[in-house]
């Protein structure tokens, strides 16, 4: 199992990379979301990877995170959902947008992805949902870097066009933030589907929010009312 790629970018397309590892070119299907925040044609990058093994086709689809990588995972377990349609949705919410779309029971965000009905949004919604804590937990602070000695490529989980790299760092800390503020809930004896949703919630409204806000704002929303 090839489960992590890093070399030198010969080749970007929206939809693939080819990256050539010690002379060796591999090619990397990658989402528009992704393919965006790759570092130009030239310089070094690395991603996670996971191979399709088919009878007549070998794929290799990267992923900036281990979290994007697992909901790949996830997403493809779903009837209906093959690596082109969980690319589609990954590529439209990202990774943190998919967990928090899912925890809310939001198949609307989910539908918006290219080549996503309905049925199959809902689908997914409802197979991953008492998952979706559990994987929001792993948080977004992993990145991937290069060989000891390059230049390391802080891998975000969106980059669209022309946003700096600043921007990108700052998604993955709203990752971790989500995921500490989760953990906090859940040992204040919260279950993990409400506090999960109630932090995938207060992370909407108040996007990039530190650890403290987002608990603040997920206890609010987890209090009784009136």
């Amino acid at each position: 199992m090839i489960g992590r790629i890093a070399g030198v970018i010969l080749h970007r397309a929206m939809d693939h990379v080819l990256i050539d590892v010690r002379g060796v070119g591999y090619i990397v299907h990658v989402s528009p979301r992704t393919a965006a925040a790759l570092p130009p044609v030239g310089e070094a990058c690395a991603l996670y990877t996971d191979l399709l093994v088919r009878e007549d086709l070998l794929q290799l689809f990267g992923f900036p995170t281990l979290l994007e990588k697992e909901w790949h995972r996830l997403l493809t377990t779903v009837q209906g959902v093959g690596a082109k349609a969980s690319m589609a949705i990954l590529g439209t919410l990202g990774a943190e947008g998919v967990g928090r779309a899912i925890a809310l029971g939001d198949w609307s965000s989910v539908r918006a992805a290219p080549g996503v009905g309905p049925k199959l949004a809902q689908r997914v919604v409802m197979e991953l949902k008492d998952k979706a804590p559990t994987v929001m937990a792993l948080g977004g602070a992993l990145t991937v870097d290069v060989a000891p000695g390059d230049e390391v490529i802080e891998a975000p989980a969106a980059r669209p066009a022309g946003k700096p790299a600043a921007a990108v760092r700052g998604t993955a800390t709203s990752a971790g933030a989500t995921a500490d503020a989760l953990s906090a809930l859940v040992n204040l004896g919260y279950g993990q589907g409400e506090a999960a949703a109630a932090v995938a919630q207060a992370a909407g409204e108040g996007e990039g929010a530190a650890t403290p806000a987002l608990i603040r704002a997920a206890l609010k929303l987890l209090a009784p009312k009136g």
